[in-house]
């Protein structure tokens, strides 16, 4: 037989514990103490006491379920002794044993346990019958008979108890360990998760400010090329450029390894932080902007995504639109920071639009609560309008 679980693991179910020790006592303990109240003394005292010391040895376990090995052995033993001594002095204590068979189930550690003591206690029953009996007297009385059908159903029953609890026991295990497993996935899934947003967060850094300072970079390498002698002073112009631009991605990248704070990034106010991204843009493509950038109080991931849409709206400006003129307007409104980004250049099928720039944009504005409207048609410009909800940061 496979080893049942400790009596501490019957813990589980005190209520059936209980109902137990009140089904003993009612039906085991007070019919024996009533039938001997008019018994002589040589009767009614022994039993009585008989009774009081089962009683008791059973609270001492009962009462205390979890106690040690040892003292619930010793019960058990006690109520063997008991119940043979028991069926000598009533001349029947198949009721009593009857009703007392559970124990062996509850106090054992095994089934093979609980077969052999209660099977010892049955004999003990018979054999105070037979003695009480005497030599000349019935064996196979009513009283015997129904012990040993009582002992054969309580080892039916008990068996399947047994191996129902059994089953529910590998139910419990098989359960466990696919909740486990379903924990384990689910964290594997997580980690997967985290893995993928940090790699499409670094990619959307590294668009937005790596990728378009080197975009620039090339740019501008190729407008001060084509004429470093007809034109030495914007040449010049454009070579500090392309440093400041350098310069720029040096601190990006330093703060994409985690070697420079990222507090370093878009300070001051959005407003400020914009005018120099617009001059920058004036001064390197030459294509006027207009703009009405009013100090608006934000935090600083509001001000980050600002820049970046900016940034990346113009690079699609000069990378696309063959625009003359680009105007930024930047609004606080009571539901939060709106800005508006328009040229007048050739437009394009916003459905048709597969790039990461935009996706980039509307996923970071998402992160903030915001989201990013782009109306465009073939000839008639575009309008990027980013929104930031700012829900009292700033």
């Amino acid at each position: 037989m496979n080893q049942r679980p400790q009596p501490e693991a019957g813990l589980t179910v005190p209520a059936l514990h209980r109902w137990n020790a009140v089904f003993w006592v009612l039906l085991g303990v007070v019919p024996p103490a009533v039938a001997v109240a008019d018994a002589p003394g040589t009767t009614r005292f022994p039993v009585l006491a008989l009774l009081a010391v089962l009683a008791l040895s059973y609270g001492a376990v009962g009462l205390f379920p979890g106690s040690p090995a040892l003292r619930r052995r010793t019960y058990l033993y006690v109520l063997v002794a008991g119940l043979g001594a028991m069926s000598y002095l009533l001349n029947g204590g198949a009721a009593l044993f009857v009703v007392t068979l559970p124990h062996f189930w509850i106090y054992t550690a095994n089934a093979r346990a609980a077969i052999a003591l209660s099977g010892l206690a049955a004999a003990g029953v018979v054999a105070g019958n037979a003695v009480r009996q005497g030599p000349d007297g019935e064996f196979f009385t009513g009283n015997v008979l129904f012990t040993l059908i009582g002992y054969a159903a309580g080892v039916l029953i008990g068996l399947g108890v047994n191996r129902i609890t059994e089953d529910a026991d590998e139910r419990a295990r098989r359960l466990r360990a696919e909740l486990e497993n379903a924990r384990l996935r689910l964290a594997e899934a997580h980690h997967r998760q985290g893995a993928a947003d940090e790699r499409e967060r670094l990619a959307r850094e590294i668009h937005d400010t790596l990728a378009q300072g080197f975009a620039s970079v090339v740019v501008l390498a190729e407008a001060a090329r084509s004429s470093p002698e007809t034109d030495p002073a914007r040449s010049a112009r454009q070579l500090l450029a392309i440093e400041n631009t350098a310069r720029e991605n040096l601190a990006e990248a330093r703060v994409l390894v985690g070697a420079a704070p990222r507090s370093g990034v878009a300070t001051g106010s959005v407003a400020d932080t914009l005018r120099r991204t617009l001059d920058r843009f004036t001064e390197d493509t030459g294509i006027g902007v207009t703009s009405e950038l009013p100090d608006v109080s934000c935090d600083q991931q509001t001000r980050i995504a600002l820049l970046r849409c900016t940034q990346e709206s113009l690079a699609n400006v000069r990378k696309h639109a063959a625009a003359s003129a680009v105007e930024v307007v930047l609004t606080a409104s009571p539901y939060g920071v709106e800005l508006e980004i328009t040229d007048d250049g050739c437009g394009f099928v916003t459905e048709d639009s597969r790039g990461f720039g935009l996706h980039g944009m509307r996923k970071r504005l998402a992160e903030l609560g915001g989201d990013l409207t782009v109306t465009s048609s073939p000839g008639d410009g575009t309008r990027v309008l980013a929104m930031v909800p700012t829900d009292g940061r700033g």
